[in-house]
């Protein structure tokens, strides 16, 4: 006679180790039917069932991609797996989880936008920029000049020190 709880959770095998956290299942159970305590055995069918599940939408999805010559799998893709494997139910709730994703995410793009955060518009941005660029452009000129001016000034001073070094010398020679 073969024991229940390995026909609700099989045994895991070293290929199949892709499932869900653990946690998360947990939460979602405990979001949805707060009142009710939801056995270990129970908990890990779910887990299973919910895995099973993500496994049988993606390999379908896999195929559709497949059949229209495609190399990513796109929400287009799942929604029509969703169809084909009788998910119908599904079908309108997950687009509208979509349609709720891509709002979010069309609004962080809007967000993240520094420009518009600013306030000042972009040619303004532009014009301060090449104000920025100019006076760099010229302070570094005057470091340049300034150092040229201090290289010509210590030639100078080299050339001084050897020209007085030398006259020396010359007296020097000449009392001999």
């Amino acid at each position: 006679m073969s024991d229940p709880h390995d026909e609700l959770c099989p045994p895991n095998q070293e290929d199949d180790e892709l499932t869900l956290p653990r946690a998360s299942i947990n939460k979602i159970i405990k979001e949805l039917v707060p009142s009710i305590r939801v056995a270990n055995e129970s908990r890990e069918l779910i887990l299973n069932c919910c895995t099973e599940f993500i496994h049988l939408i993606s390999s379908e999805a896999n195929e559709v991609c497949n059949q229209r010559n495609k190399k990513t799998i796109n929400a287009e893709h799942v929604l029509e797996a969703l169809d084909r494997l009788g998910f119908k139910d599904y079908k309108q709730e997950a687009e509208a989880v979509l349609n709720d994703c891509k709002q979010v995410a069309a609004k962080r793009r809007r967000q993240s936008t520094r420009l518009e955060n600013l306030g000042i518009p972009e040619e303004e941005l532009l014009r301060q920029q090449q104000e920025l660029f100019a006076r760099a452009r010229e302070e570094q000129a005057a470091a340049e000049q300034q150092q040229w001016y201090s290289v010509q000034t210590a030639t100078l001073q080299n050339a001084e020190l050897y020209q007085k070094q030398m006259s020396q010398d010359e007296d020097d020679s000449d009392e001999y």
